[in-house]
């Protein structure tokens, strides 16, 4: 997929910011609004961005939304009555196979907004109050990206590829823009590419923009990453990076809100740092960001985890952009996490860490989700 050059992006870390700039973006819109999203919780932020939406809505405004069928299978149906009432229209992403007591299939892992088919925020980011800074509590760590330009059209159109399954005539009216761009100044302007990752459908783009970093990276690379379970050939990458020079630095989180997964990023800890790759650890909160950056040239942002997960069970959608002052910013944004948020991961403190039973029980979840999460995205239901 080429990039598109009439664009600007601006980084936004998750919390105030990004509710903030999401809500803006919704009271500003003039012709549509559509949204997806894996998680919507019926908490206060999503709540908020409920009135926010149905307003939209009341205003002529055409507000569509996605939501994955089983992480956001809470949703009341009060809840759901509501965007209805209000012209909202909501659909489900649903399994291959599902009953009352099963959910078989893939998951809609994206977050994507698109206003007007010329703006648009892609990252990591959930409607829920994790996301959100709340009175005394934080944010979980996690990033997104306000885009303007060319690229929101692209983004459009998957958005109703996914809702439809098919681009028409009507599809391409709704995601021609609402005006002309204006010219991006020369060193705001940006060059963006869409990336999704859709196994069923053959398509690994994002899993190939991360192999193309790790061969064409000339100095360094930082990944934050919120379950960083890297399979073998991405593992043979690295290490081949490594052996030419380029210093690898990898963000994980300290605690996170899935102990398997972290389980297993522990047991993959001893061959990180037997080759040399910089390994930290959040310690603020929980991190649920995924985002990237190479040689202070490109990054990489969206939804997508590097895991088997992300790679075969799930729709996942990620921007590349490419600016140098954007991507050295985003660096300089990461290093400052590293500096004032984590802790590095050494081998002694790895060894204090450890011994035979929990190196076990370590083995087994990457087992576990190397292996069954792939053959089998199978979840018992909750009841309402």
């Amino acid at each position: 997929m080429k990039y598109s050059n009439s664009n600007s992006a601006v980084l936004l870390r998750g919390g105030k910011d990004y509710f903030e700039k999401l809500i803006a973006i919704i009271q500003t819109a003039k012709k549509h609004i559509f949204l997806q999203t894996y998680i919507y919780e019926e908490d206060q932020t999503g709540e908020l961005i409920a009135k926010t939406l149905q307003a939209a809505a009341d205003r002529n405004v055409l507000v569509y939304i996605i939501v994955d069928g089983y992480a956001s299978q809470s949703l009341s149906n009060s809840f759901k009555e509501k965007f209805v009432k209000a012209g909202v229209h909501l659909k489900f992403f649903e399994p291959i196979f599902k009953s009352t007591h099963f959910y078989f299939g893939r998951r809609m892992h994206q977050k994507v907004v698109i206003a007007d088919s010329n703006r648009a925020l892609v990252g990591g980011i959930n409607i829920s109050n994790k996301y959100n800074d709340m009175p005394n509590k934080s944010a979980w760590l996690d990033f997104a990206v306000y885009l303007e330009g060319d690229i929101a059209i692209e983004l459009c159109d998957n958005f109703w590829k996914t809702w439809k399954g098919n681009l028409n005539d009507e599809v391409k009216n709704i995601c021609s823009p609402l005006e002309t761009q204006q010219p991006f100044d020369l060193d705001k302007k940006c060059d963006v590419r869409m990336r999704v990752n859709d196994w069923v459908a053959s398509k690994n783009q994002i899993s190939r923009t991360y192999f193309e970093m790790l061969r064409k990276s000339k100095k360094e690379i930082t990944i934050l990453c919120s379950y960083f379970i890297p399979g073998k050939l991405m593992r043979n990458e690295m290490l081949k990076a490594v052996k030419r020079g380029v210093n690898i630095k990898i963000i994980t989180a300290g605690n996170s809100d899935v102990q398997l997964a972290k389980n297993a990023e522990r047991w993959l800890y001893d061959w990180m740092l037997r080759n040399k790759i910089e390994l930290y650890e959040y310690q603020k909160n929980i991190l649920h960001g995924k985002i990237a950056v190479s040689d202070e040239e490109w990054i990489t942002i969206g939804s997508y985890n590097i895991n088997n997960i992300s790679a075969y069970a799930s729709l996942e959608l990620n921007v590349d952009i490419k600016n140098h002052a954007f991507a050295t910013k985003t660096k300089d944004v990461l290093e400052n996490i590293i500096q004032k948020e984590c802790v590095k991961i050494t081998s002694q403190h790895h060894m204090k860490t450890k011994n035979i039973l929990i190196q076990f029980w370590r083995w087994i979840s990457y087992q576990f989700i190397r292996i069954i999460f792939i053959l089998c995205t199978f979840y018992f239901k909750q009841s309402h």
